[in-house]
């Protein structure tokens, strides 16, 4: 145990330390940083020898948490003491807890815990997130932004950097200082059921270039930037198995790797990217095996460190996740991922039992302890660069004057406007001509929750109750069937089917009776558009329908967009970052302005 007067002197120390330290990610391949080059020197070590091996190690762990305050006296918060006080975890990260439907944290609740989380840490805790949209993607009463692929649609990178820099603010208000975002992954996969739209598109320099403005954007914010994280390295677009639930496996030989997987890296890497995400898939080409890249010290020691000269911190991606917990066992994954490379351990299953396995690994001389001070710097570097070992708080003050911010939420309401694009329109079906007798189909993925209100509301004020149908997968076939046979009495259809992606999801397919459904409406006999909200890879299922629309993304911004699109009230103006097999390629998008109604 550290005294705290003893962890004052530390800070002056550091605070020394950091022109030298600054450039964690860009950094030259013959060239390491400081802290690398210079094992035994510095304030940085002499903070090191203050901890004994397996404080040192614990560091390099993150744990799971909700974002609620339990009580400190109930199991819940008796564990997370004892988690931060006890055994010294260097960090924690946001996860959502799924009841009947993503539960998001509430604001204060998740400032009160972590101020309460880091008054009990001997060491300064660093948070992090899955803040692709910004905050909200883990915390609620938060500006909603589109997915990336939204933003690869709309084609200004201003705009993605404005994302990166409001993504920053929001976590830094909440606590949260480490950014898993953006995703590099190039996704040219359609049947990809994890990462497609939160990729920016599938060709890899326009995929690039919005990851540089993202990261560009993070750091632009002070006084305290956040870290910015690329993620699945080397690549998880072209995969078509969850690594959620299974082993994915990139068959290609390493030229193709570097035209294509590892460019939005590189960029990454130019632009001062702070982390790096490992991914739980196997690449031969880069590991000559195939164990996960997490736990491959060719592709990380190797390709990531020398070959792209990065020295930044290098954090695998959850390690309860079954690409990796099938193949090795907790402790075994967690010593193996440590060789490899890797500086930090995110959610390992048991994480006593991986500080335990690692501490082995050392005293046995697997491992050496010079290797666990190697990354111990790195972590401790970057708590230092984000002013953790002055200020550890969250300044609740500064949260609703974050957070409700009107400018970033019309800065959202514009990408998703400008996203939204027309990809076919045989017979000029849109704009609609006669909305007030066709029929609205809204196809939700659940009952619960909100989606697709907003799409239903805005049909409602254009057209008669009798022809909008708000439907989900626990509707019976019947139903569904009778909703599709009113075609009959309409001029024309509109389909919005809602397909995102989630963890042990699986696939990216309309659920349930659905596909049918819409086959028979699409065989009506009258004009059909078909509006993928999600996934823009739905619409390839449909070749038949004479009008198709995608937004690449399920943001409740999108649906009132899309409406508004499709009644001629806002133009067509996306261009389509993917390509949809059989409806559309590359950079299409018809830019049309109709009437205004």
């Amino acid at each position: 145990m550290l005294a705290r007067s003893w962890w004052a002197l530390i800070c002056f120390f550091l605070s020394l330390s950091l022109p030298g330290a600054a450039q964690t990610g860009r950094t030259a391949a013959a060239k390491p940083t400081a802290a690398a080059a210079s094992p035994a020197t510095g304030p940085v070590q002499r903070l090191v020898r203050g901890l004994s091996l397996r404080q040192k190690v614990a560091q390099l762990v993150m744990v799971p948490f909700y974002g609620e305050a339990p009580n400190s006296r109930s199991r819940a918060g008796r564990e997370f003491q004892k988690l931060v006080r006890q055994t010294g975890v260097g960090g924690l990260i946001l996860v959502n807890r799924i009841q009947g439907g993503i539960k998001r944290a509430e604001p204060f609740a998740m400032a009160s815990f972590l101020n309460r989380m880091q008054r009990v840490a001997r060491v300064p805790l660093i948070v992090g997130g899955d803040f692709e949209r910004g905050a909200s993607m883990r915390v609620a009463e938060t500006v909603k932004y589109p997915h990336a692929m939204a933003y690869g649609a709309a084609g200004e990178l201003d705009a993605t950097k404005r994302l990166g820099a409001a993504t920053a603010r929001e976590a830094r208000a909440v606590g949260v200082h480490w950014i898993f975002a953006p995703s590099a992954d190039v996704n040219n996969n359609p049947d990809n059921p994890i990462i497609n739209i939160r990729s920016f598109g599938e060709d890899p320099k326009q995929v690039a270039e919005h990851v540089a403005a993202f990261i560009t954007g993070v750091h632009s914010v002070s006084p305290h930037r956040a870290l910015a994280t690329v993620k699945h390295f080397p690549g998880h677009g072209d995969t078509a198995v969850d690594s959620h639930m299974n082993l994915p496996r990139l068959d290609f030989p390493r030229e193709r790797l570097d035209a294509v997987e590892l460019v939005p890296f590189k960029a990454a890497v130019a632009a001062g990217v702070d982390a790096v995400m490992t991914a739980h898939i196997a690449v031969p080409a880069l590991s000559g095996e195939g164990s996960p890249a997490t736990l491959s010290g060719p592709a990380l020691s190797g390709v990531l460190r020398k070959d792209l000269g990065f020295q930044g911190l290098i954090v695998t991606d959850a390690m309860d996740m079954q690409g990796l917990s099938k193949q090795v066992p907790p402790g075994e994954a967690a010593v193996r991922a440590i060789e490899a490379g890797v500086d930090v351990l995110l959610m390992p299953p048991k994480p006593e039992e991986a500080i335990d396995a690692i501490v082995r690994a050392v005293k046995s001389r697997r491992l050496t302890a010079q290797r666990i001070d190697e990354s111990l710097r790195r972590v401790l570097l970057a708590k230092s660069r984000l002013g953790l070992f002055r200020d550890r708080r969250v300044d609740v003050e500064d949260i609703s004057e974050t957070l409700d911010s009107e400018e970033a939420a019309a800065d959202a309401q514009a990408v998703a406007r400008r996203a939204v694009t027309l990809l076919k329109n045989e017979g000029g079906v849109l704009p609609l001509a006669k909305p007030e007798s066709a029929c609205y189909y809204v196809l939700t993925e659940s009952r619960y929750g909100t989606q697709g209100r907003i799409a239903e509301e805005e049909f409602l004020r254009r057209a008669p109750k009798d022809r909008v149908f708000h439907l989900d997968p626990a509707d019976r076939a019947v139903e569904l069937r009778e909703a599709a046979e009113k075609m009959q009495n309409c001029s024309a259809g509109v389909v919005v089917a809602f397909v995102t992606t989630g963890a042990n999801r699986g696939d990216v397919l309309l659920p349930g009776e659905f596909p049918s459904m819409v086959e028979r409406v699409v065989s009506s006999g009258k004009p059909v558009a078909i509006v993928a909200m999600g996934s823009p890879y739905t619409l390839r299922a449909y070749p038949k329908a004479q009008a198709a629309v995608a937004t690449f993304t399920t943001v409740e911004s999108s649906e009132a967009a899309a409406v508004q699109a499709l009644f001629g009230e806002i133009p067509f103006q996306g261009r389509s970052p993917v390509t949809i097999p059989g409806v559309s390629r590359l950079g299409d998008g018809i830019q049309l302005r109709g009437p205004s109604r």
